[in-house]
């Protein structure tokens, strides 16, 4: 899909209301939808952290989304695929301050570069003990994406028409740091399988742009 037309279509989501946990829950795990609605966050004292969805135009000018493979490391989100961001810092000024400057630590772009279009609704993961605040953005004149070698393994650069395509989605036997081939719905998006608080996020995005296009 042409970026210009995308970008002015996706523009038109500033004005819609949040699709928020119906539409999160639809790529949530097994048994994870009835733990995340008794969950208590008051009592949890979660981390807060942001990411950025970044949409942008290829070389050929078609859309595509931004997405990270994550080093392997003593973790539970170890060699996992999900967006650039990371957990809030002192210095930042808000969570959209520290999506932008995780993303520019992570993969190269410069926050003056990037137009925030909307802010998605925060999910919690309950195996990290975080609260992330996800943010939509366009980085309408992309240079060459540098990543930051020690936490990130690879740049997957998705064209927009796989992640929106119904078939890329599928069931998965995984095994985690927490569960053993525990069955979850996933994106399979250039050879990856992108599942949990990732899938989830994309979920609440995926249809949001699909009501504008």
């Amino acid at each position: 899909m042409d970026f210009d037309f995308f970008e002015e279509q996706v523009s038109k989501i500033k004005n819609l209301p949040l699709p928020g946990e119906a539409s999160q829950y639809k790529m949530a795990p097994k048994g994870r939808i009835e733990d995340l609605k008794k969950i208590n966050l008051e009592k949890k004292n979660p981390r807060k952290a942001a990411v950025m969805a970044l949409f942008y135009p290829a070389v050929s000018k078609e859309t595509n989304l931004l997405l990270i493979l994550r080093k392997t490391y003593n973790g539970v989100h170890s060699n996992q695929v999900g967006f650039p961001g990371g957990k809030v810092e002192q210095s930042d000024a808000d969570l959209m301050a520290t999506a932008l400057r995780e993303t520019q630590e992570e993969v190269g772009v410069e926050p003056i570069d990037v137009t925030v279009l909307k802010e998605l609704s925060e999910i919690f993961i309950p195996p990290s003990n975080f609260i992330v605040q996800p943010f939509i953005g366009l980085y309408k004149n992309p240079k060459p994406f540098i990543k930051q070698d020690d936490e990130v393994e690879l740049i997957l650069e998705v064209p927009l028409l796989h992640f929106l395509d119904e078939t890329k989605i599928i069931n998965k036997k995984i095994t985690t740091s927490y569960a053993i081939d525990v069955e979850v719905p996933a994106f399979k998006l250039n050879g990856y399988i992108v599942w949990g608080a990732t899938a989830m996020m994309l979920s609440e995005i995926k249809e949001l742009i699909k009501q504008v296009l």
